[in-house]
């Protein structure tokens, strides 16, 4: 693995702590470690993070038993797991995470898929496979890690096959927001900027990938802190006998409420990008 820009060090550092492990794998529902779409307020984390694989996965052309797809930040895989067993397609899973690989092989063996899906232990400013063998590169809620996302735009391009998609999420800033909004949000998640959606278009254009869309889903970011928020409260006890600290926990739930007062007065966006080589 090349050496690591401060901001992926930090993210590794920090997705590889017991305190973050445990929280992720015990409040997301123990499969997929991003935002989910939520269509009613008794959704499950769960179900409406798998929701958004499905959405992104229906966005895409290229998914077959032919095709191979690169997750960019996979966490514990529960989207590679969804694509090998729902499309057949190979999954090459890259995350900086140790850990986080560990219980990812471990579920992809428990689940019959192992075969499929290959775990690297890397980070996406420099992606180990050559030019023009990727189908799809796909990424959900990991590129805001980087603090060179337009290498990681650039790496995607490189190693996308001509006609080959790039289908990701992040959490984003409004064009227009407020940094005063932002400050606790970054201060949280050890970062010193969020993208824009403009950004990413521009850059995608700049790289010569066709913008298809950009599905704006702005409200369900607020809607998912939100619920997470609520479901940490809720088992606070539970993560405490798990051996989460309780610094930890008051410290994310802080952050969480930032989350969502940021996305509730219109500083932060999201939603779900799709480019075409």
């Amino acid at each position: 693995m090349t050496e690591n820009s401060k901001a992926v060090q930090t993210a590794r550092d920090y997705y590889n702590s017991h305190d973050a492990d445990t929280f992720y794998y015990t409040i997301w529902g123990g499969e997929d470690l991003h935002i989910g779409l939520y269509r009613r307020p008794d959704d499950t984390i769960f179900e409406a993070s798998r929701r958004t694989v499905e959405t992104m996965a229906n966005m895409a052309n290229n998914l077959g038993p032919d095709s191979t797809v690169m997750d960019l930040g996979s966490g514990i895989g529960g989207s590679p797991r969804y694509l090998a067993k729902t499309f057949g397609c190979h999954v090459v899973a890259l995350n900086l995470s140790e850990v986080e690989n560990e219980r990812h092989r471990k579920m992809n063996k428990e689940h019959g898929v192992d075969h499929l899906i290959e775990v690297i232990d890397g980070n996406f400013e420099s992606i180990p496979k050559a030019d023009e063998s990727i189908d799809v590169v796909w990424s959900q809620d990991a590129i805001l890690h980087s603090s060179n996302r337009k290498q990681v735009l650039a790496e995607a391009a490189r190693v996308l096959k001509p006609g080959g998609e790039m289908i990701f999420t992040d959490p984003m800033q409004t064009e227009d927001c407020y940094q005063e909004f932002l400050e606790p949000i970054l201060k949280r998640i050890f970062l010193e900027s969020l993208a824009t959606p403009g950004f990413y278009c521009q850059t995608a254009r700049d790289l010569g990938l066709e913008v298809v869309e950009y599905r704006d889903f702005h409200q369900q970011l607020t809607n998912h802190y939100a619920k997470v928020l609520e479901e940490t409260q809720a088992r606070e006890k539970e993560l405490l006998e798990k051996g989460v600290s309780a610094d930890y926990i008051e410290h994310m739930k802080t952050g969480l409420e930032n989350w969502v007062m940021g996305g509730t007065y219109g500083h932060l966006a999201w939603g779900i990008l799709h480019f075409r080589k």
